[in-house]
């Protein structure tokens, strides 16, 4: 998990040191979830290609259902007008389904984005779309062997305690480890969302330290960080805590089948870290285990696993798969749901 998260971050170096150095390539695949950074990144290639402004004659933006081999080509056969390069975007094609004109390596688009000229910079971003690259055709292998991919991958907490520390003290403002490991949590830890509520809980805050009582003032968590604290609140033995949550989530107007599905991923969730626990496996291993985006939700989850037990574990994901089950023929889904909840809270979870 640290090497692949050291490497993204190092393509990221070598992508701010081209710029820096008026070094940029003429062929680049954008992709990832942490849309915010990717972004940033997009604007910094931007003003870097195109100083003047993004206008008609050295900048160029193609949707994925615009684009055709002869479209990219006469794009790319425009010299640049006034400026040293030309950058031509093309968002959410996707480059490596078999419809994109590159089912071999004689295609035209391959061949086009296997001979750029040094002039332009042709950068396809993946946004909608999912970037799912199939290595075992060479038509992929050549189009991957001349572009420089970079993942924009959720940052781990580590950089985002930094990140959101520098924004804050930017605008007056201090955060310690704890606050920010909390408000990473219940927004889901994408760097937009904390961007949005770094803002609000300064502009709530009256003091110079931000505290746990301006994120929960200010901040409306995810429906993931709802979800554990139910989930926590059942095997705390917490129960008028978990129906209070429950009813809150109901009158947000959350569908039951998207709380039950919520319900059953933590409880399952929680029975891989019970069973890590059994078998002395660390964090690394859940985190592979259940796919992961931060390192602290495996902290978190092994946490309340450690206060239930395995059988209690397995018998609450049972439950779940039952009520799942249940939903799809239930006349009242609302009910079913409640009625989950306190079996929940009246089992040994």
């Amino acid at each position: 998990m640290s090497q692949y998260k050291k490497s993204v971050n190092e393509d990221y170096k070598k992508l701010d040191l081209a710029m820096k150095e008026n070094q940029i390539g003429n062929f680049y695949i954008f992709h990832g979830e942490e849309h915010y950074l990717r972004d940033r990144y997009l604007e910094m290639l931007r003003k870097n290609l195109c100083p003047n402004g993004l206008d008609g004659f050295n900048y160029r933006r193609f949707e994925g259902a615009d684009l055709t081999s002869n479209v990219l080509e006469n794009s790319i056969d425009m010299l640049p007008v006034f400026a040293e390069r030309t950058l031509i975007e093309i968002h959410d094609f996707d480059l490596f389904s078999k419809k994109a004109d590159n089912s071999s390596t004689e295609s035209p688009l391959v061949s086009i984005l296997s001979t750029l000229p040094d002039y332009v910079c042709v950068l396809f971003v993946f946004n909608t779309v999912v970037y799912k690259p199939d290595k075992r055709l060479k038509a992929t292998k050549e189009i991957i062997k001349h572009a420089q991919i970079i993942e924009f991958a959720v940052q781990n907490q580590s950089n985002l305690i930094k990140w959101m520390t520098s924004h804050y003290s930017n605008i007056g403002k201090r955060i310690g480890k704890s606050e920010a490991e909390y408000l990473i949590h219940i927004t889901g830890g994408f760097m937009a969302a904390i961007k949005n509520e770094i803002e609000k809980t300064a502009a709530h805050s009256k003091s110079d330290y931000i505290t746990r009582a301006d994120i929960d003032a200010v901040v409306i968590p995810v429906l993931d960080a709802v979800v554990y604290q139910l989930t926590d609140s059942l095997i705390k033995r917490e129960h008028k805590k978990a129906m209070k949550i429950l009813d809150e989530l109901l009158r947000m107007r959350e569908a039951p089948q998207k709380l039950i599905f919520s319900i059953s991923l933590k409880f399952r969730q929680l029975l891989a870290a019970r069973i890590c626990i059994e078998n002395n496996l660390g964090k690394s291993s859940l985190v592979e285990m259940c796919s992961l985006t931060h390192d602290f939700q495996a902290g978190m989850l092994f946490d309340t696993a450690r206060k239930s037990t395995l059988p209690a574990c397995r018998q609450a994901v049972i439950d779940c798969a039952k009520a799942a089950f249940d939903l799809n023929s239930a006349p009242d889904p609302e009910s079913r749901m409640i009625e989950l909840v306190a079996k929940l809270a009246l089992s040994k979870v």
